[in-house]
Parts: C-alpha cells; sequence; structure tokens
C-alpha cells in the first residue's frame, strides 16, 4: 500500500519554526518530484515549494528565505523547515510526490500521491 504521511504541525506564535516531515512508504521504486502544498480556509491549495530527486528546489515567492525543503532519498523523506512563521502561513500543508511503484501484480505503475495533510496554525 503506498502512503505518504505528514507530521510535524501544530499551533506557533508569529516569529516561531515548525518542521514539517512526510515519509513515504510501500512498495516505491523511485520517488521523482515532491513538494509541499497549503490550503488555507477558503483559498485554493498553492504549491509552497518542491524538490527534484536531485535536490533541485523552487520556493513560492511568499516563503523565500524563510522555508528550506529538503529530501533524503535514502529514507524515502521529505522535510520543510519553516522559520520566522506569520499568520498567514497558517493552513493545512499536504505532501505530493511523483512516485513509481510496484503493484501486487509486480507491473511499475507511476502516480500522483497525496498525504492527508498536517495542521499548521501561526497565533498568538
Amino acid at each position: 500500500q503506498l502512503q505518504l504521511v505528514e507530521s510535524g504541525g501544530g499551533l506557533v506564535p508569529p516569529g516561531g519554526s515548525l518542521r514539517l516531515t512526510c515519509a513515504a512508504s510501500g512498495n516505491i521504486v523511485r520517488l521523482d518530484d515532491m513538494g509541499w502544498y497549503r490550503q488555507a480556509p477558503g483559498k485554493e491549495r498553492e504549491l509552497v515549494a518542491s524538490i527534484s530527486s536531485g535536490h533541485d528546489s523552487n520556493y513560492a515567492d511568499s516563503v523565500k528565505g524563510r522555508f528550506t525543503i529538503s529530501r533524503d532519498n535514502n529514507k524515502k523523506t521529505m522535510y520543510l523547515q519553516m522559520n520566522s512563521l506569520k499568520p498567514e502561513d497558517t493552513a493545512v500543508y499536504y505532501c505530493h510526490a511523483d512516485v513509481v511503484y510496484l503493484n501486487y501484480v509486480s507491473e511499475y505503475v507511476a502516480m500522483k500521491s497525496w498525504g492527508q495533510g498536517t495542521q499548521v496554525t501561526v497565533s498568538s
């Protein structure tokens, strides 16, 4: 069973920090591009940051200089270090990955996978 599981969300005051983790599990052959998205109440889901398997990264303008995305390919894990958090960063954060995995009949399958989300709340 292919799964992406996020952790590390919570409540922090403005200016605080959090580190999100996304762990992938299952019969994974390869993890290609991965990314963090977020969705605030009443707003559309937006890309926060993305990272390739070669560790090339991109950021939304709103988080540049404050957030850092990274990944450990051996551990099939991705991270988002969030510093200098602002109230407008409040959202549910989702992990996304382009995955190639082996299905139950040993076929290679490529798919886009999402985690269940983790809540980040920035408030005093």
